[in-house]
């Protein structure tokens, strides 16, 4: 049997929960006394804006899970157990950390975003020479990297047989939680040099936002809360999730970026509950969504240049809109100024929120590409910054699926007409006037496209086009011909 080690360092991520923990519960196996660290790390957080939701929901989850191993530590007679929480640069200050506690191992979980590897690879190298390992565990997925691959060994670039070699290949062992209530004592109250409380929003330059009153439970224990409410109504997800007036979504974004919920129960309830009727259950239909989300995290491994440039090479060569008039036209779109109502609601749900329902990512992403004709980048860089669930990968492979640029994307010619979605998504128009109050009191035959609305609806409403509402920026079948005409340009042959 492999000597114990003596002592060990785990640094939380992405992954804020003590629960079913990878890295934790390896750390824990292998080590006689644990401790556990989370850094801000400054290498992000400094070209923040200083008032940033994700930030204040990150260390509200901090404080949850400093609870978590608190009572951990406690069921096994070890009071005191805290969260070292550190503002530094995260490359720079897990070695001096490891080093000045003097610890044998390091333990993390998998981060495959290219700036967090290439953070990563700088970590390893500093313990590597103070003779310090590093470990790091699968957990933000069922399945990753290279572990589902096509018959030739590549990875898949089609979702359909990457979600049939996914559902052919889990089994009880890749859902299964690590049991790490069972391990938990040789968590360790830290050294009285390094014991401090957790740090306020002010005390790493950081000022309060809106997020309480969005009533978004952070946390494991806000994760477990809101998973609670999902599986009441999880049936009716399939029919429910595209309508973004009602609750159909699970609102469990944010908790599966910030992994204050397992993907692996996730993942393990969905399951249970997905059945094998022949009409797709709402349990079945979610499934499938959490497959995208690893569908989408692979393409980003084998595919790190999907960062910068188009999944598909060809696209690279489309000529978008340029200049002053491309200015003009992504500052409506991103303040919701497009004189289309269902665009502008999802744009103000954004920016009042965080949150954009994911029908209308859909809709708003496909609305600035093939009506405004803008790079997808620049949209994608806003709903980096706007998002409290941004991640990455999904974020990425959501924009190059609009664009028609990415892998498994839809045609380049099928272009969302703003007016017929809005028609058949919030057909009353309940959305659009919970979040544009100026058109609330148009009929619902024309809140949907208010320029061809009657006079006498639109003096009765109190609006006045060009003034209280935009008229359009682009007329649709005007642009979607000027996009069928840039995406046929591009490099001959494809």
């Amino acid at each position: 049997m492999e000597k114990p080690l003596a002592s060990a360092l785990v640094w939380f991520r992405r992954d804020l929960r003590a629960s079913d923990n990878a890295a934790l519960y390896h750390a824990l196996k292998s080590a006689r006394q644990v401790w556990c660290v989370f850094v801000f790390d400054r290498e992000i957080l400094d070209s923040l804006p200083r008032a940033d939701r994700r930030v204040e929901f990150i260390l509200a989850s901090l404080v949850d899970l400093n609870q978590q191993l608190a009572e951990l530590g406690a069921g096994h007679g070890q009071d005191g157990v805290a969260l070292l929480v550190r503002y530094a640069h995260a490359s720079r200050e897990i070695g001096q950390l490891a080093a000045a506690l003097g610890v044998q191992a390091v333990f993390a979980n998998h981060d495959d975003d290219p700036a967090a590897l290439r953070r990563d690879a700088e970590v390893r190298t500093t313990l590597d020479r103070a003779g310090i390992a590093f470990h790091t565990s699968k957990d933000h997925v069922i399945f990753e990297r290279s572990e589902l691959l096509t018959g030739g060994g590549k990875p898949y670039a089609v979702f359909t047989p990457f979600k049939r070699a996914w559902l052919k290949k889990v089994d009880h062992f890749y859902l299964q939680g690590y049991a790490v209530a069972r391990h938990a004592g040789s968590l360790a109250p830290l050294p009285p040099p390094f014991a401090a409380p957790l740090p306020t929003l002010a005390e790493i330059g950081f000022t309060p936002t809106d997020l309480p009153a969005l009533n978004l439970p952070a946390g494991s224990s806000g994760g477990s809360q809101m998973l609670a409410d999902f599986l009441q109504r999880i049936d009716a997800y399939g029919a429910q999730r595209d309508y973004p007036s009602l609750r159909g979504p699970s609102h469990l974004s944010v908790h599966l970026r910030f992994g204050t919920v397992s993907i692996r129960e996730l993942a393990r309830q969905a399951s249970q509950r997905a059945g094998n009727a022949a009409q797709p259950s709402g349990a079945a239909v979610w499934l499938s969504e959490l497959i995208w989300r690893d569908f989408y995290h692979q393409i980003l491994h084998h595919h790190p240049q999907v960062v910068t440039s188009c999944f598909k090479p060809e696209f690279d060569a489309i000529q978008w809109v340029q200049g002053a008039e491309a200015d003009r036209l992504f500052s409506a779109w991103c303040e919701g100024r497009t004189g289309y109502p269902l665009v502008d609601a999802a744009m103000a749900q954004l920016n009042q929120t965080g949150y954009m329902h994911n029908r209308l990512r859909m809709l708003a992403a496909s609305f600035l590409v093939k009506d405004l004709g803008l790079d997808w980048r620049r949209g994608e860089a806003y709903f980096a910054r706007q998002l409290l669930d941004f991640d990455l990968a999904a974020n990425n492979g959501g924009w190059q699926w609009a664009a028609a640029t990415g892998c498994d994307a839809q045609p380049w010619f099928r272009i969302f007409n703003p007016v017929r979605q809005s028609e058949r998504f919030d057909p009353d128009g309940t959305f659009i006037r919970r979040f544009l109050p100026q058109l609330a009191r148009l009929p619902n035959a024309a809140i949907h496209a208010p320029w061809q609305a009657r006079s006498a609806d639109l003096d009765q409403a109190g609006v006045r086009l060009g003034m209280d509402y935009p008229l359009p920026l682009v007329q649709h079948e005007q642009a979607r011909l000027q996009t069928l005409a840039r995406y046929k340009q591009r490099r001959p042959g494809t």
